[in-house]
């Protein structure tokens, strides 16, 4: 199969789904979300995203986008259908790295991306020139495209020769932020309380 990746791919398992219908631009910031992260947590956050108790952050096609105060202040989503796109191809490089041998859920996702495939064109159920008849047409000034697209999962155990020094910086780099996640101070019980008690429904006061 063809793969973007265009390393020495010794040692390295690969997946890929095809002709996905789903937003590209929500495929791209999920597979910014795991790359090089250890494959458990790469699930966890996929998983996190999809029950949509954390949104992911968008690196790219951020315009016009709302911050969320999750991710600091930055901008960010919750991509459920994207996210579930690139899950699936997860377990899929998991299950063939089962079957050369290798434990796929203590391996290191090096490579995750999401390129487009085809574009067909979808045009109106009238368009300005049949408009009236009871005809579909294609004189409409505006139509939408469907876009498909694939998304590719590489993964390594990380001494791999394709595992260059700046992956494995930036593996590091990853695995520094889920220590930062673990030292987040947890809520305080009076605070929490406080929120409970201002959620509750206030009783009405009797008239005499």
């Amino acid at each position: 199969m063809k793969y973007s990746f265009n390393l020495d791919r010794d040692g390295i398992v690969f997946a890929q789904r095809y002709n996905i219908n789903a937003s590209f631009k929500d495929l791209v910031a999920a597979c910014d979300a795991i790359r090089y992260m250890k494959v458990r947590r790469a699930l966890s956050v996929l998983e996190n995203v999809i029950s949509m108790e954390r949104p992911i952050l968008y690196k790219r096609y951020s315009k016009h986008m709302g911050a969320r105060h999750e991710l600091g202040g930055r901008k960010g989503a919750y991509p459920v259908k994207a996210a579930g796109e690139v899950r699936l191809a997860l377990l899929n490089a998991i299950g063939n790295a089962k079957n050369n041998g290798l434990d796929g859920e203590d391996m290191v996702v090096i490579h995750s991306s999401a390129n487009k495939t085809r574009i067909e064109k979808r045009y109106p159920s009238k368009g300005s020139i049949s408009w009236g008849r009871g005809m579909y047409g294609r004189g409409a000034i505006n139509h939408s495209d469907i876009e498909y697209a694939k998304v590719e999962i590489g993964l390594a155990q990380g001494h791999e020769k394709a595992v260059t020094d700046r992956m494995k910086y930036m593996i590091k780099e990853r695995a520094k932020e889920r220590v930062n996640e673990k030292k987040e101070p947890a809520p305080s019980p009076k605070k929490e309380k406080a929120k409970a008690v201002k959620a509750a429904p206030q009783k009405a006061k009797v008239l005499a």
